[in-house]
């Protein structure tokens, strides 16, 4: 076992150990031009440090954003740069980051966590659940020939580099969190998450107008090479595309492929109900190839996320809530149209946290989950109204990497 300490890092001990995250996660250490932007996307206190003989062995930190949820938005914790030194792994240094980092997020009054994983096996047995999945999209741009009755709600124009950086930035924040997992986005966010990535990947940004001369679509893309080694072909690749309506989004697709010398079209973690295959003539010609985890989220706070949003028309359930690593929250929640209380009742349905989770907004059935043995089930006919209940009126998406 390794001795270590738990702590926030001394300003001079910054950039030293954000790099410890950044080698462990095979990135080079931050440039200085990269530390002038980075230095201000983790706050000091949002950050906790492992360290050894006073150096870092390891990392996490979080912003404060808000989640939309079913029926409203919660305070929540939207964790990055988790990452241990390669020699000091599986020796508990990551469990004492999480779990001192879910504590600091309770007492902080946020009772969600987020995170996006960069391995699917790690953030399970510390209670977080699979919220959503996204899928990545190829089109052939040659056999793409959009129908004819794809509405027309107005026109798309390619921004200048002057308002490349401010408009999308005002048109996601007037679009609003549309679906639930979306999080708002900080500054901070802005000048790592897009303007560096402007100035990197040398990106275009295209923006659709409806009729009455409104903004309220954006798609942020790039110049590249797809296909295989063997047989690269040009493409683009869509970074970052939002949409305040349906005829938004198709204006967006219907202008996409519409672009000159270009054979393919590569869109990465898009919700997967987004109709792009039902845009064309020939639906083949969008093909998904690949769907996996999108968000994780973990409720640190399970009296006060539950009741943080709303639910469906179904006669109350009550869950048995288990929690080893947040004992607090464990126990029995009636849970119905009207809300949310702690009870003495027995319970319906029996579930582990990270399963909690993924319920949470409407992602997953309960009657999905009860079939592969990740909810208990100890009264059958609650599995129906537990579906109605957690059910959400859009399918779950973030659509903000972080």
């Amino acid at each position: 076992m390794t001795d270590f300490t738990v702590r926030h890092p001394e300003e001079h001990e910054r950039r030293p150990t954000q790099n410890t995250a950044a080698r462990a996660m095979h990135y080079r250490p931050l440039t200085d031009e990269q530390w002038a932007v980075g230095e201000h996307l983790l706050s000091a206190d949002r950050t906790f440090g492992a360290y050894e003989d006073g150096e870092p062995i390891g990392m996490t930190s979080s912003s404060a954003v808000d989640l939309a949820v079913p029926g409203g938005q919660v305070p929540a914790a939207a964790v990055a740069w988790v990452g241990v030194r390669a020699d000091r792994t599986r020796r508990g240094v990551i469990t004492e980051l999480l779990t001192t980092q879910l504590r600091n997020c309770r007492e902080r009054g946020e009772p969600v966590a987020a995170l996006h994983a960069s391995e699917a096996t790690i953030y399970g047995r510390f209670g977080y659940g699979i919220s959503c999945q996204a899928k990545q999209v190829v089109v052939d741009r040659a056999r793409a020939r959009v129908r004819a009755d794809l509405p027309v709600t107005g026109s798309v124009r390619l921004l200048s580099d002057t308002d490349a950086r401010p408009l999308p930035r005002a048109l996601y924040r007037a679009i609003g969190l549309y679906r639930p997992g979306m999080i708002t986005r900080d500054e901070p966010w802005w000048r790592w998450g897009h303007d560096r990535v402007l100035d990197r990947d040398d990106c275009l940004v295209a923006v659709h107008r409806d009729d009455q001369g409104t903004d309220d679509a954006f798609a942020v893309y790039r110049l590249a090479t797809l296909g295989t080694v063997e047989q690269p072909v040009k493409g683009l690749e869509v970074l970052d595309l939002h949409a305040a309506n349906p005829g938004a989004l198709a204006g967006l697709w219907r202008f996409l492929l519409s672009v000159d010398l270009v054979a393919k079209i590569l869109a990465k973690g898009r919700p997967v109900d987004e109709p792009v295959d039902l845009m064309l003539e020939n639906p083949r010609a969008a093909a998904v190839t690949g769907v996996a985890d999108h968000l994780w989220l973990r409720l640190v706070d399970v009296p006060q996320a539950l009741a943080s949003r709303t639910y469906g028309s179904a006669e109350p359930v009550v869950f048995d809530v288990r929690d080893p690593r947040l004992p607090e929250n464990e126990g029995r929640y009636r849970i119905g149209p009207d809300g949310v209380e702690r009870t003495s009742a027995e319970a319906d349905l029996a579930l582990d946290a990270d399963a909690l989770a993924m319920l949470y907004l409407g992602g997953w059935p309960a009657s999905a989950l009860a079939a592969i043995g990740r909810i208990r089930v100890l009264e059958k006919p609650a599995l129906t109204r537990a579906d109605a209940l957690f059910r959400a009126d859009r399918t779950p998406w973030c659509g903000t990497n972080f």
